[in-house]
C-alpha cells in the first residue's frame, strides 16, 4: 500500500512534480511493482488527481472514504476488509524504492512463528551532522536487538559524550505490519508525544507494539522539499 496525499505542508502537491518525465507519485508506484514482491500494490488517496494519475497508467488506486492524520490510518481503512496478513507501507515520496530494502523488512516475519513483532522498518545510518541535526529527518535509536525505542526529529543520543561511539540512524518510511497491528493502530488515539514530534510510528511505541528494525545502506531519496527534488532528479540521471 503506498498511501498518497495530495496537500504537504512542506511541499503542497510534491507527489505531482515531475521526476525524469512522469510524476513522482507513478514513478514510486511503478518502483514498488517491479520489485515482484507482493500480491498486489495500491496507491491510496484522498486525491482525485492522484488516482487519476494512477488509474490512467493501468495501475491500481483506492480513494480514502474519510480523512486521515497519517498514512497508516489511511492505509488500515483500505485494508480492513481484506484478507491479508502482511501489510507493506511504501511512501509516496520514495520513487527510489527497491527490492533488497523491501525483501529485509519481509523477511523478518518469516522465523518470528510467535508473532512477537507487530512490525519492521528500515533504518540508514547517517554521519552528517546537517542531517542528524535537521528536523525533517527522523531518526531512530534501537536496542541491543534492534528493536525501536524511539523516533525524534532531534538527534538522538544527544552527544553529550561525543567520544561513547554513538551511532545515528535515519528512519527510512517503510514498514511492514501485522495486519491486526495496523487496525489497532486505526482504533487506538494519537496521543501527546506523537502529536508533538508529529512521527506516526510513535503511536506503536506508546500502546506496547514491538518494532524490529532493519539497518540497510540503501538511502535513495525522500521528497520531502523542492531541494529534495532536484537532488532526486540528478541521482536518476
Amino acid at each position: 500500500m503506498i498511501p498518497a496525499r495530495y496537500s504537504a505542508s512542506r511541499f503542497p502537491g510534491k507527489l505531482m512534480q515531475n521526476l525524469a518525465g512522469k510524476t513522482v507519485i507513478l514513478r514510486t508506484y511503478e518502483a514498488t511493482v517491479a520489485t515482484k514482491l507482493f500480491d498486489e500494490v495500491y496507491v491510496v488517496t484522498d486525491s482525485d488527481v492522484i488516482y487519476n494519475e494512477i488509474m490512467s497508467h493501468g495501475g491500481k488506486a483506492i480513494m480514502s472514504q474519510k480523512e486521515h492524520d497519517s498514512g497508516s490510518d489511511r492505509i488500515a481503512e483500505a485494508v480492513e476488509h481484506l484478507d491479508v496478513d502482511i501489510v507493506v507501507n511504501v511512501q509516496g515520496d520514495e520513487p527510489f524504492t527497491e527490492r533488497e530494502s523491501l525483501k529485509k523488512v519481509l523477511d523478518v516475519f518469516k522465523d518470528d512463528t510467535n508473532h512477537k513483532i507487530d512490525l519492521a522498518s528500515l533504518m540508514v545510518e547517517i554521519t552528517d551532522w546537517d542531517e542528524i541535526s535537521n528536523p525533517n529527518t527522523v531518526k531512530v535509536i534501537v536496542d541491543q536487538d534492534n528493536f525501536a525505542l524511539y523516533f525524534s526529529r532531534s538527534p538522538i543520543p544527544f552527544p553529550r559524550d561525543k567520544t561513547a561511539g554513538a551511532r545515528y540512524f535515519k528512519h527510512k518510511g517503510i514498514y511492514a505490519f501485522r495486519k491486526q497491528a495496523l487496525l489497532d493502530f486505526y482504533r487506538l488515539p494519537m496521543r501527546f508525544i506523537e502529536a508533538t514530534e508529529k512521527i506516526e510510528c510513535i503511536r506503536y511505541l506508546e500502546y506496547g507494539k514491538r518494532i524490529k528494525m532493519v539497518e540497510t545502506t540503501v538511502e535513495g531519496v525522500e521528497i520531502d522539499t523542492p531541494e529534495d527534488l532536484e537532488r532526486a532528479k540528478k541521482l536518476w540521471k
